[in-house]
């Protein structure tokens, strides 16, 4: 698109009439086409703009691409900066929460958190990944963020978790990997069988389940992944980088590996 230098007054005034037509384009979009029509400023009037910028458009339709992928790359950026502004005031919730679970090593260096649903099909095949990533890195602190989105037997299973990780955290990691890789839907039911079937009481699980830890730690998730634009599961944090979706063990592999070397995904 050329860029516009010495227009004449009229040119200015007849840009600016056709900036307030087009609700699709820019000012500087209708700046340009009214400064390469070949007319008179002082004649235009509204029905004149219309014509000449309808006209410029069928000669030139890229220019409704670009602005188009012009307004894409506006919006992935402003929806990015105001992610990484909900990773940094959100902080300590997201990496510290007294409520979350953590898995590998508490003290690592380099923390890698998700966000799951007991019945997301793409996060049972993402378990492999985060098994393996654990496995690897010795210096990898693992943060799940309980988040059930896939109905009311994801919010059931997500409230016998909390459950497990109060009363038996050293066993929340077997019924984790117990309830996620189940067949079938994951419900209370199904819960509190994987949690019988560690040896932990189902008096003690429906106790602490009943208590207002459940509801104050899936609802702290919820509001977390409000902010952070979350609209799905698996979603991952790592740094300030928000990845959303099962995108697999080389993807994270090499964000977390990047974080290690330069404290950012990517070097």
């Amino acid at each position: 698109m050329p860029r516009l230098f010495g227009l004449s007054s009229p040119v200015r005034l007849a840009r600016t009439a056709a900036a307030g037509l087009i609700g699709t384009f820019s000012a500087a979009t209708a700046a340009v086409l009214i400064a390469s029509a070949p007319v008179q400023a002082a004649e235009l009037d509204k029905a004149a703009v219309e014509t000449i910028v309808r006209e410029y458009l069928l000669q030139n339709p890229e220019v409704i691409r670009d602005a188009l992928v012009e307004l894409d790359r506006r919006d992935k950026e402003a929806e990015q900066n105001a992610r990484l502004k909900a990773v940094s005031d959100s902080s300590d919730v997201l990496f510290n929460s007294t409520r979350q679970v953590v898995l590998g090593n508490p003290e690592g260096k380099v923390t890698l958190v998700e966000f799951f649903d007991y019945n997301c099909g793409y996060c049972k095949r993402a378990h492999g990944d985060m098994t393996k990533l654990i496995q690897e890195n010795p210096d990898l602190r693992v943060v799940l963020k309980e988040f059930p989105v896939l109905g009311q037997g994801s919010v059931e299973a997500a409230q016998v978790a909390v459950a497990v990780n109060a009363v038996a955290p050293d066993k929340y990691e077997a019924f984790h990997e117990a309830l996620l890789m189940q067949r079938g839907q994951a419900n209370r039911e199904t819960a509190l069988k994987a949690a019988t079937d560690l040896g932990i009481a189902e008096t003690d699980i429906t106790k602490a389940g009943n208590a207002e830890l459940a509801a104050e730690t899936i609802e702290e998730v919820y509001s977390l992944a409000n902010r952070l634009g979350l609209t799905g599961t698996p979603s991952y944090v790592i740094g300030t980088d928000v990845v959303m979706g099962a995108v697999g063990y080389d993807e994270l592999s090499t964000k977390l590996e990047a974080m290690g070397v330069c404290g950012q995904t990517s070097c």
